[in-house]
């Protein structure tokens, strides 16, 4: 199956083979079945076709719109890690859940909470959005909110103790540890498939990176069906996952200060690193451009993405997977107050990103690109027995 690009939209116009409704009551229905689960609005996300005015002329990509989630991409890894834990008699009936999470994962485990019958315990930081935290409350999970950062894994690592700390009170919670759970990656094989089916062939998959669940679980399925299929990871400036040294960051949703083991490095051809006013750059113009847009992650992504469709061949399927949608950034991506007070706004991205050939050639403060691609605890020496193969981590 192969399908062209899609250069433009499409008329509004039924085709001709449209089949006539049997009845006029079958004119208000949808084709989805109605359902009796929760967990049943999970999957089967559309694939929108983003060009012009976001792109050069006659240049474009699709993107995975993952935001039409309930509460996004990571309602398909919360749901899975659940289920799968269940069954191994991991997570015992009416177990409490407790999480260390920036927001998407708190609010596809609240999901999985209301599904399964488990009462939920998020552990964040003061970055949290009030408007994720009111949304986390309203779906009945507890918060624990952690407010001094660890000194060297920051707001991650304070969080991360927090819930150990946690799990030592309540001897029978269980925590789905989504930095290193082999479920969070497990997870993600019906999103492949459903972009195999949606869009036939795919050239090259652009994914940002954080827990490296959903990077690793699309990827390793297309390259299955696309031998030469290229991989682009997407970073933020002060992210420790592939080599750079630990920054502050702003951007929540991607980027780490530990190493989360899911990450599959042998699976990437190229990393990019953004800089949060990048990031706010093209989810504004995205959102002007073509409506469907998001956050810190999806601005990195289409930032890319974009880019890639102006070098590649015209011909190349690139695909880019949106993980959420602009709900949850109103007051920060999109408020204006909050980006001025961040010096956010005025700083259009350069044309191509700046080039360094290792990881560790410099710190780097803007969009850039490297295709040398490590694992930096195997590059050390410091990988355990969890760690991912180091083979092919060099593409």
């Amino acid at each position: 199956m192969s399908l062209a690009p899609v250069a433009s939209a499409p008329m509004c116009t039924a085709p001709a083979s449209a089949r006539v409704p049997d009845s006029p009551a079958q004119l208000l229905t949808s084709p989805l079945q109605p359902a009796h689960s929760p967990a049943a609005l999970v999957g089967d996300t559309p694939t929108l076709w983003v060009g012009e005015p976001f792109t050069a002329s006659g240049r474009g990509f699709w993107a995975k719109l993952e935001g039409s989630n309930p509460g996004g991409i990571k309602d398909r890894t919360a749901l899975y890690m659940v289920a799968r834990a269940r069954e191994r008699g991991e997570l015992l009936p009416g177990a409490r859940i407790v999480e260390s999470t920036s927001g998407t994962l708190g609010l596809g485990l609240a999901l999985a909470g209301v599904t399964f019958g488990h009462p939920v315990t998020v552990v964040t930081d003061p970055g949290m959005e009030p408007l994720m935290t009111g949304l986390l409350t309203a779906y009945g999970a507890d918060i624990e909110l952690v407010r001094t950062p660890h000194p060297v894994g920051g707001w991650q690592q304070a969080r991360r103790r927090r819930v150990e700390e946690l799990l030592a009170v309540h001897p029978d919670a269980w925590c789905p540890d989504q930095y290193h759970n082999p479920d969070n990656v497990a997870a993600y094989r019906p999103l492949a498939h459903e972009l195999v089916a949606q869009l036939g062939r795919i050239d090259t998959l652009v994914a940002s990176v954080g827990t490296g669940g959903h990077s690793a679980g699309i990827a390793s399925v297309l390259r299955g069906f696309f031998p030469d299929l290229r991989v682009v990871g997407v970073d933020t400036t002060g992210s420790t996952i592939f080599g750079q040294p630990a920054a502050p960051r702003l951007m929540r949703g991607l980027g780490s200060s530990i190493h989360p083991r899911n990450v599959a490095y042998g699976l990437f051809d190229e990393v990019h690193w953004v800089a949060a006013p990048e990031a706010v750059w093209a989810a504004r113009s995205l959102a002007r451009a073509r409506y469907a847009t998001g956050g810190w992650s999806v601005g990195a992504v289409a930032l890319v993405a974009r880019w890639l469709a102006a070098v590649r061949p015209a011909e190349e399927r690139i695909v880019a997977v949106f993980p959420d949608g602009p709900q949850r950034y109103i007051g920060t991506v999109y408020d204006d107050a909050y980006c001025r007070e961040h010096r956010l706004l005025g700083h259009r991205p350069a044309d191509h990103p700046q080039e360094i050939a290792h990881p560790g050639d410099h710190t780097v403060t803007r969009w850039t690109r490297c295709t040398t691609v490590v694992d930096p605890l195997a590059a050390t020496g410091s990988a355990g027995s969890g760690a991912a193969p180091a083979a092919g981590a060099t593409r």
